[in-house]
């Protein structure tokens, strides 16, 4: 498959930064102001009260190839498309809780068994999860969404997915203990919640409509909840962004262990 690149977001999607900044990750407003990308304070993106810290240690890698994705109910497993190859299982530590545990789960060919990777921590919004996110609850949608367009503020570490580099993942301010967010947006990876899958990260356009919120990515780690993201350390982020393949056409599965398993 032909790698698509863009190497600098155009005027709009400086904008559109801006305001995603200003209303959050994970949430859009109705209504919104842009401003700099580089105003000082911190950006609602992740300025919200909840618990911080290192996201907590994971169960341990499972054995072997599988034939069914781990901790899935018939419900989840219905919505993973049969002609995936590559599925990032995010598994919170509970529907109010803001930690989880990341396997990225791939397989040959459709039907064929399951081979897990190392299981990485990671944080969520600071409120949980939820069945149906909208604008402005901190917390992170349940679901299963399909991955197809990156980005960040470094140039491209070799992905197959659509990247999007430049100043407008400039993230500053503090999180909700007063970590620094600087570098939140290194690599990002969009996760297909309420956008338009074959658009830039930046791209302002939600088919659920505003109040439902959106911006929804995976994103460096800044050691703290997000508002409505999943995030993992740096060096797991790149790692990602080169492993996934718009061929093998990847998804995220995403919610508190109780909510995967219906």
């Amino acid at each position: 498959m032909t790698r698509r690149n863009r190497t600098m977001a155009p005027l709009t999607a400086l904008l559109t930064a801006a305001a995603l900044l200003t209303t959050g990750c994970g949430t859009t407003g109705t209504t919104h102001t842009p401003r700099a990308v580089s105003d000082p304070g911190a950006p609602a993106h992740e300025a919200a009260g909840g618990q911080a810290g290192k996201a907590a240690p994971g169960p341990q890698r499972p054995p072997g190839p599988l034939l069914s994705l781990p901790g899935l109910g018939p419900r989840t497993l219905g919505a993973v498309p049969a002609h995936t190859r590559q599925a990032l299982v995010v598994t919170g530590e509970g529907r109010d809780k803001s930690r989880g545990t990341a396997v990225l789960y791939e397989r040959d060919r459709p039907g064929a068994p399951w081979r897990p990777g190392p299981a990485w921590p990671t944080h969520n919004a600071v409120r949980g999860w939820t069945d149906k996110h909208v604008h402005g609850d901190l917390r992170s949608p349940v679901g299963v969404f399909s991955l197809t367009d990156a980005g960040g503020l470094l140039p491209d570490p070799g992905t197959k997915l659509t990247y999007d580099s430049g100043p407008a993942f400039t993230a500053t301010g503090t999180g909700s203990a007063g970590e620094p967010l600087a570098g939140s947006f290194d690599y990002v990876i969009a996760i297909n919640y309420n956008r338009r899958p074959g658009t830039t990260p930046l791209d302002w356009t939600r088919p659920l409509g505003a109040d439902r919120g959106g911006g929804i990515w995976l994103h460096v780690d800044h050691d703290g909840p997000t508002q409505g993201c999943v995030s993992f350390e740096k060096k797991v982020m790149k790692h990602l962004l080169r492993t996934l393949d718009p061929a093998k056409k990847p998804v995220v599965v995403m919610g508190d262990a109780s909510s995967l398993r219906r």
